[in-house]
């Protein structure tokens, strides 16, 4: 694993544990293991346990007493809480971006656009996932509110796990998140921010269906293996 210097020690060891839990290496309701990733990560408990709490306040896990850490549940009511509070705070950035954006704003966001296109066209998931967290970290300049953006870091995780079951379902999603994306720059451009936020809203919309069809489908799953079992 290789850590950045500019990250402290917990913050790196709650990216690599996220990302773990965001690419469902680590399930919902799993045991989170202090002593196998100290030793897997050649790290202290200490600094373990520092990480456990960053990823508890990120809504990753969650800490109980006496039984440790597990893995947060996905569960449909969590979902709906996250796309609304998600779609309320990026479409205040969508409004704020359409009255203060400048010429030099745009070249990026652009370009982004351009390899958003490129790798949805080669249908290349882990490419567009990174690729539309750029977007969303470029989008975030825009906030000019300390809270705001706090709340967004906290929210991020969560998303990005959300966000990569949704890609998963079928790779024609990568074109639709690029249109979307494309749609929400383009009102943005235009100085209109409430089409700009209502197009976030679609699209946030359209992300917590995405996942909660996919969640239903994953828990028929689990329930007809769990009746196959028991004859």
């Amino acid at each position: 694993m290789a850590f950045k210097a500019a990250e402290s020690l917990a913050e790196q060891i709650a990216r690599h544990v996220g990302r773990q839990i965001v690419t469902g290496d680590l399930v919902e309701g799993e045991r989170i293991q202090e002593l196998r990733i100290a030793n897997e990560l050649n790290v202290s408990r200490g600094s373990v346990r520092e990480a456990l709490l960053i990823l508890e306040r990120r809504h990753l896990i969650e800490i109980y007493p006496r039984r440790g850490a597990v893995v947060s549940e996905m569960s449909a009511q969590q979902i709906r809480s996250l796309f609304e509070m998600i779609a309320l705070l990026l479409g205040l950035i969508a409004r704020r971006a359409a009255d203060n954006w400048r010429q030099h704003d745009v070249e990026p966001f652009t370009s982004l656009l351009d390899k958003l296109q490129n790798v949805a066209r080669q249908g290349d998931i882990e490419a567009f996932y990174e690729g539309s967290f750029e977007f969303f970290h470029l989008s975030c300049r825009f906030a000019m509110n300390s809270y705001i953006e706090e709340m967004l870091e906290d929210l991020q995780p969560a998303l990005q796990r959300s966000y990569y079951l949704a890609l998963h379902t079928n790779k024609r999603e990568l074109q639709e998140a690029h249109n979307h994306f494309k749609s929400i720059v383009e009102a943005i451009l235009m100085r209109k921010g409430d089409q700009a936020s209502a197009l976030v809203d679609d699209f946030c919309r359209h992300l917590r269906n995405l996942v909660l069809d996919s969640l239903a489908r994953m828990k028929q799953i689990e329930l007809a293996w769990a009746q196959r079992s028991r004859r």
